[in-house]
């Protein structure tokens, strides 16, 4: 008879951005030692997501196990830009200690922090050999942001012959075929979708789905969904849509589309993501612009 998994409604929250509804799920009576410190390491990494930084950084001592350890350096990394070089250098350091540097965890976070840093290779260095699902998944992001869907699919291909029904290979799935475009689009939309009702509607579901939507030109359909992805944000917390950049980034390119001002959803990623890829690029070409504009005067 196979062993419950009781941290499997945890876990798959997590994975599908319903991080509140993960946390609250979290109080599981009978864990081995194993069991609380992965059950401990996702509720942190889900207060990381929900912005909440200080508090993991707060709870989080220097005597807790390593995967608590690399959980506590994600969340300095994010806290501050100050914080980037240090929580890097650490990282480094613990990755070469042959006691630890082969954790899961670490490694996991090591790739969440180069791929930020857009340093790909640095990121497969440590995610490349696998070992987990999110590893394997964070490969398949890791390949489709170098636009490499040739190696993408073949990290797909491994989660599908583990478990096809995995969340998380279902979600790789729809971000490979989002990656292809074409007729996958609607392949990858079917994927929400079809997790949207199997489970529950979040944010990160939402803008799978305006992105498709998007993507086939249904611009309408898209800020629908967008504006919905805020409103559920809020529910749970208060400006938590500060804390949003896809979404707010998404219905910036789709209110472009539209011919409707985007200006407010704009100030307000760049306010709280300045580092955000859609601020850079806008950012750069004002500066361009600018010079353009002096060149001639």
């Amino acid at each position: 008879m196979a062993t419950p998994d009781h941290l499997f409604n945890l876990r798959n929250n997590f994975y599908l951005g319903a991080y509140q509804a993960a946390i609250n799920s979290s109080e599981v009576n009978g864990l081995s030692s194993e069991d609380v410190i992965e059950r401990d390491t996702l509720v942190h990494r889900c207060y990381i997501a929900l912005g909440q930084l200080q508090f993991v950084i707060s709870e989080i001592n220097d005597s807790a196990p390593t995967p608590l350890q690399a959980v506590k350096l994600l969340a300095l990394y994010f806290s501050s830009p100050d914080s980037k070089e240090s929580a890097i250098a650490s990282i480094k350091e613990w990755l070469a200690d042959p006691a630890i540097g082969n954790n899961a965890t670490l490694r996991l976070v090591a790739g969440i922090i180069f791929l930020h840093e857009n340093d790909f290779n640095e990121a497969l260095k440590y995610t490349n050999a696998g070992g987990t699902m999110e590893l394997t998944a964070l490969n398949v992001q890791i390949f489709i942001k170098m636009h490499r869907s040739d190696y993408a699919e073949r990290q797909l291909r491994i989660m599908q012959q583990i478990d096809e029904d995995h969340t998380l290979t279902q979600l790789a799935n729809a971000w490979l075929d989002l990656a292809v475009g074409g007729a996958k689009i609607q392949e990858a939309h079917l994927i929400f979708q079809d997790l949207s009702e199997r489970y529950q509607s979040t944010s990160l579901l939402l803008n799978g789905k305006a992105v498709c939507c998007m993507q086939m030109g249904n611009f309408d359909e898209a800020e629908t969904l967008l504006v919905e992805a805020l409103n559920k944000a809020r529910l749970f917390h208060i400006d938590y849509d500060a804390r949003d950049p896809e979404t707010l980034a998404n219905l910036v390119v789709c209110c472009l589309h539209l011919g409707k001002p985007s200006s407010k959803s704009f100030s307000q990623l760049k306010l709280s993501h300045p580092d955000h890829v859609l601020v850079k690029r806008v950012t750069a070409a004002e500066e361009s612009f600018d010079r353009a504009l002096q060149s001639v005067s």
